[in-house]
This record gives structure tokens, C-alpha cells and sequence, in this order.
């Protein structure tokens, strides 16, 4: 659904994701790429060995941001659609960038033969909505954050190092995006379909296992421990699906709420390495589990004949919006009252901003 003047939050998380986006933009000749190797010509090549799964990756994050772009366009979804934007040209620059690696390295990507599971991994992210996409983009950010990570910190002044920091303020970013997303659309869906997503990361995991088993010799030649790396992963990606509700082993439960902050403060910290401020909590510490439906906390008790009055007899969907009665899906009268509380938030916080004292 196009609009000439939607209206979005500007002050929101994801905005500011978005301007921090546009304002750290970089290019491939920004690199030095007479900077040293570091490497041994054996390390090089399995160097880009490993690397194969994660050029695939920006490629496919590439692509499947072009699809759900639509969708987030369609839900009236202005700051996530101006944020995935910057999303596509952060892929697009990634997928150049490792091109030009691949060719100063003079080697080539594995073949798919070499590791099919790439494509069983890749093809399980194109399945579903705007949400299944996110959550698998999120668990492939944390792989690509600590896979750059590791070498930005041992190979400050190499190519490849110098290379990765400039990734990881990217990928960091995504992480954060994503992560503010699901945080809000997560705890609106249906048990089944949160069910479903716990299904998918634990899908994705086994994959990406798989995926070591064929690279451990890879692995052993620039001393990298994969199990070690893959066992810190899953950790990470435990800790984002908690703080979700999707943890707790409960399968698509409302996980642990006692847990759930410490492990978004764990998130919270290792962001803060990266430089990127991690979003607020929405419920205080004291305050029902994060995964209750929105409508029991933010939903007013408003009758058809109230809701025709305020929004009009066709009003717009905008996600997240109030779970209806048994979980099913929402309802338009449920999406519209969930986005007239949002609108009535956003214009007491305007109005509290004006009467503040300069």
C-alpha cells in the first residue's frame, strides 16, 4: 500500500537505525588493498573456503530483502520499509566487496556440490512472511557478527581484518533491526506460529552444523575452533529467542520470565563492543512475561460504533496489531484499535516533548 505522506515515528529505534544507516555508508575502494594479507597462501584459501557459505548469505539476505520489502510496504510499515532499504545496498556492498577479495586472493567460492547444505539453509529462509524472514536474517546476522568479529580482532592491520570492521558495523546494525522488529511481532502471533519458528531456528542450527562438519579441515588450518564457534552461535541465538518468548524449551511457549532480561542485557552488552545502542526494554522488570498479548496491556475497551467513529468503516492494518480471542488471526477491528493506541502514544509523547522546559 503506497502512500504520499505516511506517517511514521521518526524518533523511534528503527528510524534512528535507519539515519545511522545512511549516515555510515562506505565503498569497497574505501579499503586499503595493498594493506597486508596476513596470510599464508594454504590460510587464503581456507580463508575463502569458509567464506562460501557467508557469500552465498549476503546474496540471498540481498535478494530476500528485494521480496519482503513489498510486504513491509503493504502493512503500512514506513520507518522498517525506509530501514530495509539501507539493508539491500549494506548486502549489495557486502556481495561486492567479497567478489573483489575472491579475485585479489585469486580463488574462487566451494562449489554447491562441495556443501549442498547451503542451499537447504537458504531455501529454508525464503519460506514464509516478513517475520520467518527476519527471524532467520537475525540468527545469520549473529553468525556473520561473530565470524567477522573474530578476525577484526586478530587481524587488525590485514586486509581481510580491516575489512571485516567495516562489515561488522553493518551486520551489527541489521542484528539490531531485527531484533527490534520480532521483539514487537513476535509475542502478537499465534502459538502454532511461534511454534514454528522455534522449529526453524533449531532447523538452521542443525544446518549450520552440517555446514562445519564439511569445513572442519578448513577450520583446523587457521586454527579455528568450529564446534567452540557454533556452540557460542546457538548460546546467542537462545538468548534473542528468550527474549522473544521462544524460549524456556517450552516449543513456541512464552519462555522463562525471570530470564528474559538477563538475557537481553547480555545482548545489550555485546552490542555495546560494537557500538550500537541496543533497544530499550518495552515492558519494565516488574511487569507481565515479554510474549502477553498486546490487547491485554495497550487495547482499550472500545465498541464497533467507538472504533467506526475514530478510524472509519475500512480502517488500515498495520503490524503488529492485537491478538484476537484464541490466538487466531487478528481481526481489522483488533489492527485497528492496536494502531489507533499507537497513534495516541506517539502524540502524548509529542505533546509531553512541547511542554517540556527548554
Amino acid at each position: 500500500m503506497l502512500r504520499l505522506f505516511p506517517d511514521y515515528d521518526r524518533d523511534d529505534l528503527v528510524s534512528r537505525l535507519f539515519r545511522k544507516a545512511v549516515a555510515h555508508q562506505w565503498s569497497p575502494d574505501d579499503l586499503d588493498w595493498d594493506a597486508p594479507r596476513g596470510l599464508t597462501p594454504e590460510q587464503m584459501r581456507a580463508l575463502t573456503n569458509l567464506l562460501t557459505p557467508v557469500y552465498l548469505g549476503e546474496q540471498a539476505a540481498m535478494n530476500g530483502a528485494a521480496r519482503v520489502l513489498p510486504d513491509l510496504i503493504g502493512h503500512g510499515e514506513t520507518a522498517a520499509q525506509l530501514y530495509l532499504a539501507t539493508f539491500l545496498l549494506d548486502e549489495a556492498r557486502h556481495f561486492d566487496v567479497l567478489t573483489r577479495l575472491y579475485r585479489d586472493f585469486g580463488e574462487r567460492p566451494l562449489a554447491l556440490r562441495r556443501i549442498p547444505e547451503m542451499l537447504r539453509y537458504h531455501h529454508r529462509l525464503m519460506q514464509g512472511d516478513r517475520v520467518d524472514w527476519l527471524w532467520g536474517i537475525l540468527i545469520s546476522d549473529v553468525f556473520a557478527r561473530d565470524f567477522y568479529l573474530a578476525f577484526a580482532r586478530v587481524q587488525r592491520e590485514a586486509l581481510f581484518g580491516r575489512m571485516s570492521a567495516r562489515i561488522l558495523q553493518d551486520e551489527s546494525r541489521h542484528q539490531a533491526f531485527a531484533h527490534t522488529y520480532l521483539k514487537n511481532a513476535v509475542p502478537q502471533l499465534s502459538p502454532a506460529r511461534r511454534q514454528a519458528l522455534v522449529d526453524m531456528k533449531d532447523d538452521l542450527l542443525e544446518t549450520m552444523a552440517a555446514m562445519n562438519r564439511r569445513l572442519r579441515a578448513d577450520c583446523e588450518v587457521l586454527g579455528i575452533d568450529g564446534d567452540a564457534f557454533l556452540r557460542t552461535l546457538a548460546a546467542q541465538v537462545e538468548a534473542h529467542a528468550a527474549a522473544f518468548g521462544l524460549g524456556g524449551g517450552g516449543g513456541g511457549g512464552n519462555g522463562d520470565a525471570s530470564a528474559w532480561p538477563k538475557n537481553v542485557a547480555r545482548l545489550e552488552a555485546g552490542a555495546a563492543k560494537d557500538g550500537v545502542a541496543w533497544p530499550q526494554r518495552s515492558l519494565p522488570a516488574s511487569s507481565a512475561p515479554l510474549g502477553q498479548s498486546m490487547a491485554a496491556r495497550d487495547v482499550p475497551a472500545l465498541t464497533a460504533g467507538d472504533l467506526r467513529l475514530l478510524v472509519g468503516h475500512r480502517p488500515r492494518r498495520v503490524f503488529p496489531a492485537a491478538v484476537a480471542p484464541g490466538g487466531e488471526e487478528p481481526g481489522c477491528a483488533d489492527c485497528a484499535v492496536a494502531a489507533l493506541c499507537r497513534t495516541l502514544r506517539h502524540a502524548a509523547t509529542a505533546l509531553r516533548r512541547r511542554a517540556a522546559p527548554a
